[in-house]
């Protein structure tokens, strides 16, 4: 087992374009970290670096205590999972499974203890015999990450193995994979531009755009705390509702002015505010969708709207609501509504909403940062 470090890593190609910026991470022993972020941002190409498939261009990356820079790919404890899954077509899963530890010249035995070890782990026992193309998209993946586990490598790299499945496998093959890192506990480094994912696997996420690693930290942190919008609106679903308002300080307390409604931010937030020392200024207010309150009258703390969209999710409404020319999301839990809107509202139908002052983000509109 082993951490990983990257230290200043960057990755330029033909001297022209920067593909990843200054990339800074330390990487505990066993520690599930996922890199996440939309296409192009650099995630896969971190990755790639990481298994020795792409140079680096500056920068030391470390595996244990040994710097890998140099290394060639097969000589750096690693094992990785691809999106293609790459399985030999001729082969069975069996001797797919086998070929790594047979060109190392392993005993036959310890091959077939290790095959069937992984095998079981992944419950693809009974498909030992069988070519890829006999098997479904689920079950093929299982192999390539079997082929994968009998390496018994010091890091596990896997680069979206589970975008080629249907929904309802993606959700099954991820609580496979939440399991399987109990049993075989070793340090795993995830790629995926599908926030669920990053948020129910990993340890730690990383979030990046354009090369540049915007935020670090737990699923919990990146959701309660985003340092940024681009943050703020990638983490969640449906995503956060931004804003423009106007922060108001006077003496020693803040309000919120946003549309026709004035919000009186929580004392943990005004303490924060205070703190950094912020001045009345125009901001962006960001509010998750779950954090909007169903009003039942306007008054001076609330926003009206008409309802664009209802949709029944069951124990929830999704609201897009139109409040002066600005799409707003909201999620209410049906226990919340009037027993008239139980199922639903009507096109054009007047709503009122409000924020818990407890859970507004408050951002600066130049350089997008959060203000706390």
């Amino acid at each position: 087992m082993a951490t990983v470090s990257l230290k200043g890593v960057k990755k330029i190609y033909d001297n022209k374009v920067t593909a990843v910026h200054d990339f800074n991470l330390e990487i505990a022993d066993k520690e599930f970290i996922v890199l996440v972020g939309p296409s192009g941002c650099g995630k896969s190409t971190t990755l790639r670096m990481i298994a020795g498939l792409e140079e680096i261009s500056e920068g030391d990356l470390l595996i244990g205590d040994k710097r890998m820079n140099d290394v060639e790919p097969k000589d750096r404890d690693i094992a990785m999972v691809f999106q293609s899954y790459a399985l030999y077509p001729h082969m069975t899963v069996y001797e797919n499974m086998a070929f790594s530890l047979k060109l190392r010249k392993m005993p036959k035995e310890e091959i077939d203890k290790r095959v069937k070890e992984a095998a079981e782990i992944l419950d693809i026992t009974q498909y030992l015999q069988r070519k890829p193309k006999a098997l479904s998209g689920g079950q093929r993946q299982r192999v390539a990450i079997g082929r994968a586990i009998v390496r018994e490598p010091q890091v596990f790299l896997m680069d979206e193995p589970l975008s080629n499945l249907d929904a309802k496998l993606r959700n099954q093959m991820r609580a496979e994979i939440i399991k399987l890192r109990q049993r075989i506990n070793t340090t795993f480094i995830y790629v995926t531009h599908d926030q669920t994912e990053a948020m129910t696997l990993g340890d730690r996420i990383v979030i990046m755009k354009d090369g540049f690693i915007q935020q670090i930290g737990t699923p919990q942190e990146v959701f309660d705390h985003p340092k940024n919008i681009f943050v703020a609106g990638f983490i969640g679903m449906p995503q956060m509702n931004f804003f423009d308002a106007r922060l108001e300080k006077t003496g020693d307390s803040y309000v919120v002015k946003c549309q026709d409604a004035t919000v009186t931010p929580s004392a943990k937030i005004v303490a924060g505010l205070k703190a950094n020392n912020v001045p009345s200024k125009d901001i962006i207010l960001g509010i998750r969708p779950e954090h909007v309150s169903f009003a039942a009258a306007p008054s001076e703390t609330t926003i009206s709207g008409t309802v664009d969209v209802s949709e029944m999710m069951g124990s929830e409404v999704h609201l897009h609501v139109n409040a002066k020319g600005k799409d707003v999301v909201l999620r209410i839990p049906t226990t919340d509504l009037p027993e008239e809107h139980r199922g639903g509202f009507h096109y054009g139908a007047e709503v009122n909403f409000t924020f818990r002052s407890d859970l507004i983000h408050l951002f600066d509109p130049e350089t997008e940062n959060n203000l706390l």
